[in-house]
């Protein structure tokens, strides 16, 4: 089986979410080779094939010509699947390049079983196992599909090494309807968690909204900012603002404290590269206690309140 990896690049940088690419293929057990419009100046460290196209040329993001070059990548290796990041990049053209390969999707992809795709449903609070159809791959042995992973699902298990076999596209003309200006950040409203130094969380596990206070007293109390969990800001416990996640904020501080967060991808994901982590859940075998360097089982509103009595003196 073969992997066509998407790598991506943004604002004259390689971005890291491209070594999970790779990470990706491996567990699949696939071989890969990967595409990149970027730069010389940056190039992932990976040993294979790596097409690169001259981001200076077909720009940062192009869709039209994007699009062309993956096309083209593809006409030369014949893989049996496209992987993407699930990122604005790769859902914007993962589904242009399947209609062009008439080939099925699947997108945001958070395991693998069995070799099929696990992904989420209902708001993450479900995940369904799903395969693609479509039109066979090049190996017939499973349908061509174009794929797109959710970040941070598939992280490498050591750092990337190696030199890439370089290999540069080119397209025969450079047209589009579609021009390329620049990136516009987005108004921040609220607090801003990418710059605080410590963050204490709420999750599900905090039963209600009237139990937020507690979490938020802890979070005073260490001199820190109250962030949350999406299923909290999505029932209305808490202003968006507080979202930590892919679909919220993310952050890096020296301290992070997850009250009562079982550990979805999609928030680990936006708190991961945290210095220190403390997780506070009943449950010993929730999925964050695998990054927690410190787990504490325990009823959260039993536990916190305790601690922040603690904290305050």
């Amino acid at each position: 089986m073969k992997a066509l990896l998407i790598g991506e690049y943004r604002q004259g940088k390689l971005l890291d979410t491209t070594y999970e690419l790779k990470a990706f293929a491996d567990r699949l057990g696939a071989d890969s080779v990967m595409l990149l419009v970027g730069s010389d100046a940056d190039l992932p460290k990976y040993e294979g094939r790596l097409y690169l196209a001259d981001a200076g040329k077909y720009g940062e993001y192009n869709p039209d010509l994007h699009k062309q070059l993956v096309l083209q990548a593809v006409e030369k290796e014949n893989p049996d699947c496209i992987v993407f990041v699930h990122s604005s990049y790769g859902w914007d053209l993962a589904p242009r390049v399947a209609v062009a390969l008439k080939a099925g999707q699947v997108s945001e992809i958070v395991a693998l079983n069995d070799g099929a795709y696990e992904v989420n449903a209902c708001n993450a609070k479900l995940r369904r196992t799903v395969t693609p159809k479509g039109g066979l791959a090049p190996s017939g042995a499973c349908p061509l599909a174009v794929l797109t992973i959710q970040a941070g699902a598939f992280s490498p298990s050591g750092e990337p090494q190696g030199a890439p076999q370089l290999e540069r596209l080119e397209l025969s003309g450079t047209a589009s309807a579609i021009e390329f200006v620049g990136y516009e950040a987005a108004e921040q409203k609220g607090v801003d968690l990418s710059k605080a130094e410590i963050i204490v969380s709420a999750g599900r596990g905090v039963g209600k909204k009237d139990n937020v206070p507690v979490i938020a007293a802890l979070a005073s109390a260490l001199g820190g900012e109250l962030g949350a969990s999406r299923p909290v800001v999505d029932a209305g416990w808490v202003d968006h603002s507080h979202q930590v996640g892919t679909t919220g904020q993310t952050v890096s501080p020296k301290l992070y404290v997850a009250c009562g967060i079982s550990g979805a991808i999609q928030h680990l994901a936006g708190m991961k590269k945290a210095d220190f982590i403390v997780a506070i859940n009943k449950d010993k075998d929730a999925p964050i206690g695998e990054i927690a360097d410190v787990l504490v089982v325990a009823d959260v509103m039993q536990f916190v309140p305790a601690f922040t009595a603690k904290c305050a003196r």
